[in-house]
């Protein structure tokens, strides 16, 4: 399991061309007019972890497969496409069926690429797409609240609770607030999953800025990086111009060089993956052996069966134990005998909640 993230924003952010640097591909047509994506281009990268390397070098293993996150480059969303602007009813669609949403902000000046407005202003582009997605969210809502209305006069108290929880989004949405899930029981949080809310995913703003800015920020990314805050989201500083540069070198020593020139620490893809990870509550733990190296994201807090479940389903249902080393024990005892013969290799039963980089063996009976 990886997560699928939906990248949205105004029409000429730069959304294509963070793409293409994100997934190393020209799968996006870069242009400088609204809609150059009318449908969404999906590209599937790597999960950079380091750990990777050195686990499969200690267990000797043919192969090492990573983990992997689906990137969505959703067109451009613009003011009214809620009521079908710019195709929008099409691009909302596509929006409802991402785990989470990396909103391109514009946070450079550049008077060669178009803006659909006058001024540069990033709370205003932010506010501009939340409107719409606010809209498309309430429309869904009411539509869902008429279907149950015709099926309430049976007097079914589950239904009657719906409609009340639809109410309830419905005031948090008129009144701009943010869905707080603790305000619901967790049979309520099920029913308001399967709404699928494009305004209750997790939401990551990614200020897009010029080469001068991309180390520190500027004014613009300043006043992006507050409101996330505020909001309780996250914010990466990138500039696309520089990652699609550093897309297009094929050689890694030339990539972490440029990267080093440039000032900075790590790449985009690096920034916004463990930005979703965090955004998801997600961690990944591994498997090693000879014929591979493994990592296998989960949820945090997920118990040992249900970790064991996404490697195949018969894991789970006749789950016995799970041998377990921290990775940190794994490496300074050279695997898993070392770890053995020093006491840090545990046998844990279904109650074990999966830590962060475990290296696990499951015994399972089916």
């Amino acid at each position: 399991m990886g997560f699928k993230c939906g990248i949205i924003g105004l029409p000429n952010v730069g959304k294509s061309t963070l793409f293409n640097a994100l997934t190393e591909s020209n799968k996006a047509e870069a242009a400088n007019y609204p809609f150059a994506t009318i449908e969404p281009n999906v590209g599937r990268v790597a999960v950079p972890d380091e750990r990777l390397k050195i686990l499969g070098e200690i267990g000797k293993s043919e192969k090492i497969i990573p983990s992997y996150m689906d990137f969505v480059d959703i067109a451009g969303l613009v003011q009214g496409a809620s009521k079908g602007e710019g195709l929008g009813n099409k691009f909302l669609g596509h929006i409802r069926e991402v785990d989470a949403i990396a909103h391109v902000v514009r946070c450079f000046e550049d008077e060669n690429i178009t803006h659909v407005s006058s001024t540069i202003d990033p709370l205003n582009d932010i506010e501009t797409i939340n409107t719409e997605l606010q809209l498309a969210d309430i429309e869904t809502l009411e539509t869902k609240k008429n279907s149950l209305e015709k099926k309430s006069k049976q007097g079914d108290k589950i239904i009657k609770n719906q409609i009340e929880i639809i109410d309830k989004l419905l005031n948090n949405l008129s009144g701009i607030n943010n869905l707080n899930k603790d305000e619901y029981s967790e049979e309520d949080n099920l029913f308001i999953k399967t709404l699928n809310l494009i305004t209750t995913k997790p939401m990551l703003y990614i200020c897009n800025v010029d080469e001068n800015s991309v180390q520190n920020g500027n004014e613009l990314s300043n006043k992006v990086n507050e409101y996330a805050l505020k909001n309780n989201h996250n914010s990466v500083i990138v500039s696309a111009s520089i990652e699609s540069q550093i897309a297009e070198l094929e050689d890694n020593e030339e990539k972490l060089e440029m990267i080093k020139e440039m000032g900075l620490n790590s790449t985009t893809l690096t920034k916004v993956i463990t930005s979703g990870y965090d955004l998801l509550n997600l961690i990944n733990y591994f498997t090693c052996g000879p014929k591979e190296t493994r990592s296998w994201t989960i949820n945090k807090n997920t118990l040992a069966p249900q970790a064991a479940g996404k490697i195949h389903s018969d894991f789970e249902k006749g789950f016995i134990r799970a041998e377990t080393v921290a990775y940190h024990d794994f490496i300074k005892f050279k695997g898993e005998a070392g770890s053995r013969d020093a006491g840090k290799l545990r046998q844990e039963g279904k109650d074990y909640i999966v830590k962060n980089g475990d290296v696990m063996h499951f015994l399972f009976n089916v």
